[in-house]
């Protein structure tokens, strides 16, 4: 009998050993300490450059979507577009990302972010993709869709 209680002493003890160290690893993996009594701005200042440094984040909503923009030279500038309305065109019209004419089959893009392709001058112009696709329909007539990637790239003729 004096076996038995010593078993169970010494289980129970384990057992909260067991607790106390899972504790103790469990709150030394966690960052949320790391930054405690910093504003946000300090802790973004170190957040490493390559998660934040080639985004920009622009417009307001509760929808969020990625957009690229690839210039005559191939770079790439990348988007984070917010916004409340229902179309990709709608939301880049509302932010400044791209300006056009209407015409007869929707909103022809000529400027995307201060770049103008002037297709009777040199044959550039602005094509539209969703997720690397060439898009089958106009930017002003796509629906935003979540988790897609939308892309103006200028071209030549």
């Amino acid at each position: 009998m004096k076996k038995t209680g010593i078993m169970k002493r010494l289980s129970l003890f384990l057992c909260m050993m067991l607790i106390a160290a899972m504790a103790l690893v469990t709150t030394g993996c966690s960052d949320d300490t790391k930054n405690q009594g910093e504003t946000p701005e300090q802790v973004v200042a170190e957040t490493p450059a390559e998660t934040t440094a080639d985004v920009q984040t622009v417009g307001e909503g509760s929808t969020a979507f990625a957009f690229t923009v690839v210039d005559a030279d191939g770079n790439e500038t990348a988007f984070e577009v917010h916004t409340d309305k229902t179309t990709v065109g709608e939301a880049l019209l509302d932010c400044g990302l791209i300006a056009g004419d209407e015409g007869d089959y929707g909103l022809y893009v000529k400027t995307v972010n201060g770049v103008t392709a002037d297709y009777d001058t040199d044959g550039a112009y602005w094509s539209f993709y969703v997720d690397g696709e060439y898009a089958q329909t106009g930017v002003d007539s796509t629906e935003i869709e979540e988790g897609k990637t939308y892309t103006f790239k200028y071209e030549k003729a």
